[in-house]
């Protein structure tokens, strides 16, 4: 197995073959590059997905920080792609482009050599959000041009002459939000610009699009101009249409990058580097140091966190508290103990009236009525009760007085 490997390996490295190409960029307009098997001279494709491609600056991991790299899945092939700033003016690139062969693992490597142009950057550009295409859509040079008709021909006359697309890019890496169903379109943001002062017509295409600017989205608004972008296939999401810039001055309207050695241009190209150098200054964030930044204090967080809360149970712990003291006590205020049904005789002597003679009987011992303290009714011959208890009176309680006679009256009163 290991001796397999290192034959692939050195099959490998004895098919890598390396080419050349030459190409060219402008500061401030959109680069594109195709990358096909065509290109490493791989003219068929046997399964999905044979060939794969991996770019990078020359010495170096990975692309320069104004281009993108993305593979197609629709077209079958890799692109280049990015607006190059005005700091890469006049320099030169190196890119290495290694191509592999997924069926029989060969890779054959690529040196590409792209060269920037010094161009103006366009001071005045549109931004726009066609939701119907994808990013690789507009490397299509056939539907860039349409773009750029609509601009030339009908919304901005003035800008034939130098009217480009400055930038393109996917509207995910842009922050937006995949569609919810996959045969939906991402959308591609794109900026045309030019040297051109902003026509009429585009004026008040702004001003009626302006309200919307406050919502996230509005592809069902429709403007005055939209069949003349719906009659070559784009459908733009009106809320991200904007222009941007500035008014240029006419001295350097449609200027040539091949700019003549005439003094009065000279200056005025220098003149508009520091404009370029001051904007680009004013714009860079300056980071605030170590010491100035704000230290978060996690004791009072802490304390809030603990405290609120702490004062909240305390509070109901106190109200559960009175609530069941106050049950528990008006609980203790209504209880009922049951009535003792014992009852207790005393018996007392005639010699001593007020010492007890015998122990405290109750009504519910049976022996109560058999034994010689028992009451027995006998026919009085005193005002009190007697009860024999053998040998001696004892008197329980008072005789009542006798009936007399009388006459009962109709409500029963004695009268």
């Amino acid at each position: 197995m290991q001796l397999l490997t290192l034959l692939m390996v050195l099959l490998a490295v004895a098919s890598c073959s390396t080419y050349k190409l030459h190409l060219e960029a402008n500061v401030g307009e959109l680069f594109t590059y195709k990358i096909e098997p065509q290109l490493f001279n791989w003219t068929h494709q046997v399964i999905s997905e044979q060939f794969r491609y991996r770019p990078s600056l020359q010495h170096y991991p990975d692309l320069p920080s104004w281009m993108r790299y993305m593979y197609s899945h629709e077209y079958h092939a890799g692109f280049l792609y990015g607006t190059p700033p005005g700091t890469a003016a006049g320099k030169s690139l190196h890119l290495d482009l290694v191509a592999l062969n997924r069926q029989n693992y060969e890779t054959r490597q690529m040196v590409i050599s792209l060269f920037v142009a010094h161009k103006f950057i366009t001071p005045n550009v549109v931004q726009m959000k066609i939701d119907n295409l994808n990013w690789v859509h507009l490397m299509d040079p056939g539907r860039v041009e349409n773009l750029r008709n609509i601009f030339r021909k009908d919304l901005w006359p003035s800008s034939k002459e130098d009217l480009s697309v400055v930038f393109m890019e996917s509207a995910i890496n842009m922050g937006g939000r995949l569609p919810l169903r996959p045969q939906q379109r991402e959308g591609v943001i794109v900026h045309v610009g030019s040297f051109a002062q902003f026509s009429p017509r585009l004026k008040e295409l702004q001003e009626e699009v302006r309200p919307l600017y406050k919502l996230p989205s509005c592809t069902y608004k429709r403007t005055s101009v939209q069949k003349i972008f719906e009659n070559v296939g784009f459908k733009l999401d009106w809320c991200a249409f904007k222009m941007v810039g500035m008014e240029s001055p006419t001295e350097v309207l449609y200027h040539n990058n091949h700019a003549s050695g005439r003094p009065k241009e000279q200056l005025k190209e220098h003149h508009q580097q520091q404009q370029q150098h001051q904007r680009s200054e004013e714009e860079r964030w300056l980071g605030i140091p170590r010491e100035d930044v704000p230290m978060r204090n996690y004791i009072d967080e802490f304390a809030f966190a603990f405290a609120i809360p702490g004062m909240i149970l305390a509070v109901l712990v106190g109200i559960l508290s009175a609530v069941l003291c106050f049950q528990h006590q008006k609980f203790s205020l209504h209880i009922d103990y049951p009535m003792s049904s014992t009852v207790q005789m005393v018996q007392c002597s005639d010699t001593k009236p007020m010492q007890p003679v015998t122990t405290l009987k109750s009504l519910k011992d049976p022996n109560f009525l058999l034994d010689n303290t028992s009451m027995r009714s006998q026919s009085p011959n005193n005002s009190l009760y007697q009860l024999d208890t053998g040998g001696s009176g004892i008197y329980a309680r008072p005789k009542p007085p006798p009936y007399k006679g009388g006459t009962l009256g109709r409500n029963g009163v004695d009268i």
